[in-house]
């Protein structure tokens, strides 16, 4: 009886051990080689990509795919300095989520492999945004998808959905290699397959997983990604520099409005614009949707002050709503427009002569445009989307022009000047004297857009009354 308890606490050891080397076995077959670095946390991040090296946290892979895809990454210098220059409107955004959420900011780098920072990339999957949501995961977490708008292709709700959803991953598999292969892959799929490798006694980490080809890839390309971040001067990278500072914020509208006026009153080339919104499919936001506009932090009093002093129209489009069946070319000719025109606003063929959708837009009459006219709107496309993932351009583009005649629009040679009065702003001067913003400001030396009662300023122009 004694020798049994003395014996019984060398048993308990050993059954103890055991378990922790079956635990430790078990846990190897998820985890990988820890990363050894050193970071000086006595100083506060340089800018975003310092900050972003201070949150890594997924366990470095090393293995030749993660070789291969750094040197590839590396040897396309032009290609990474694109996507990180794309990237530098999000990143404080994603970056201040990740952090308020405790999560690793490698993740900020996920959209380089998925969309290279294109928030209107669009694969043959019909994956769109930053993100690359399908449609039904973007159904699923509540990024909305209809005729009006894509919330996949939003920076903000798309952001905050991916990160829903990479979370929930990491809970689900207990493992960032294998929340992020099933991200790309799906995460039944990664289940199944890490029980068909643990009923044939093999291992079930991300690397031994019989798994596509596209999803064995991806997280070495990711690893790739964070290898270059990390040091891009070991790899001859010059990142561009992105501020450790809120680059846009949120505004709600309250009333109908172009996309191209927001971007003008905003002070802001269309394109970059849309590089904020990308969401919208159409030429104009109702004020309906209580939709939001993402405008850059320096351009938010512009905006607000140039939408407080302009008095024309905000919108040339008018919602209609047919009968299912109803003839174009009554609707047309109800409005004051040609059938083509209807056709091109709406994207319509040739072939369809009645109305198969619930809502069409009109284009204003120019008697009612208030002074504006849309010259051209092109809506974006399954077939036009990839083309704009890889220039880094846009699929929408919309231009206003003034009335009443093209000539009228070019530069006039005569200078003559402008004395500021009370609610005057750059913008609605830019309109008035059919010229525009950046050129007022060359012409008078001006770096800001504040202007005061009294002030003169010089204006292009034959016809100018000062």
């Amino acid at each position: 009886m004694n020798i049994l308890r003395l014996l019984l606490p060398l048993i308990l050891v050993a059954l103890a051990g055991c378990a922790a080397n079956q635990t430790t076995e078990q846990r190897q077959a998820y985890v990988a080689e820890d990363t050894s670095r050193t970071v000086d946390l006595t100083h506060p991040p340089r800018d975003m990509w310092d900050r972003i090296r201070r949150g890594f946290a997924i366990p470095n892979l090393r293995n030749e795919r993660v070789d291969y895809w750094t040197d590839y990454y590396a040897s396309h210098p032009q290609s990474v300095l694109l996507m990180s220059q794309r990237a530098g409107k999000y990143l404080y955004y994603i970056v201040d989520e990740l952090n308020r959420r405790g999560m690793p900011t490698e993740l900020a780098l996920l959209p380089f492999v998925e969309s290279a920072y294109n928030p209107n990339a669009l694969s043959r999957s019909k994956a769109s945004g930053l993100w690359q949501f399908i449609p039904s995961t973007g159904l699923h977490y509540k990024l909305e998808q209809n005729w009006w708008r894509d919330q996949r292709r939003d920076p903000v709700a798309s952001t905050q959905a991916a990160l829903d959803y990479l979370s929930y991953l990491y809970d689900f598999q207990g493992d960032w290699y294998l929340a992020l292969a099933s991200y790309n892959w799906g995460e039944g799929a990664v289940k199944r397959a890490i029980g068909r490798a643990a009923d044939a006694g093999q291992p079930t980490g991300y690397t031994a997983l019989e798994m596509p080809e596209e999803t064995r890839n991806y997280v070495p390309k990711l690893q790739a990604i964070k290898n270059i971040i990390a040091r891009p001067e070991k790899f001859g990278i010059t990142l561009p520099n992105v501020s450790n500072t809120p680059y846009f914020t949120t505004v709600r509208k309250s009333r109908d409005m172009d996309i191209a006026v927001a971007a003008a009153l905003a002070e802001m080339p269309l394109e970059d614009f849309q590089a904020l919104n990308p969401s919208y499919n159409r030429p104009v936001i109702l004020a309906s949707h209580q939709a939001t506009l993402h405008l850059p932090l320096d351009k938010v009093g512009v905006f607000n002050e140039n939408l407080k002093a302009y008095t024309g129209r905000l919108t040339s489009w008018q919602v209609v709503h047919p009968k299912k069946g109803q003839s174009l070319a009554a609707i047309a000719k109800a409005h004051g427009i040609t059938l083509e025109q209807l056709r091109q606003a709406n994207k319509l063929s040739a072939k369809q002569t009645r109305a198969t959708v619930a809502t069409l837009l009109i284009p204003a009459r120019e008697s009612q445009a208030g002074g504006l006219m849309l010259a051209s709107y092109s809506a974006p496309t399954a077939d036009s989307t990839p083309q704009a993932a890889a220039t880094g351009r846009s699929s929408t583009s919309i231009r206003i022009v003034n009335r009443p005649h093209a000539a009228d629009l070019r530069p006039k040679p005569v200078i003559r000047t402008h004395t500021i009065r009370r609610g005057d702003t750059l913008y609605s001067l830019a309109r008035r004297y059919n010229t525009s913003v950046d050129a007022l400001r060359k012409l008078n030396n001006l770096k800001g857009s504040s202007l005061s009662a009294g002030q003169r300023l010089r204006v292009p122009g034959a016809d100018v009354q000062g």
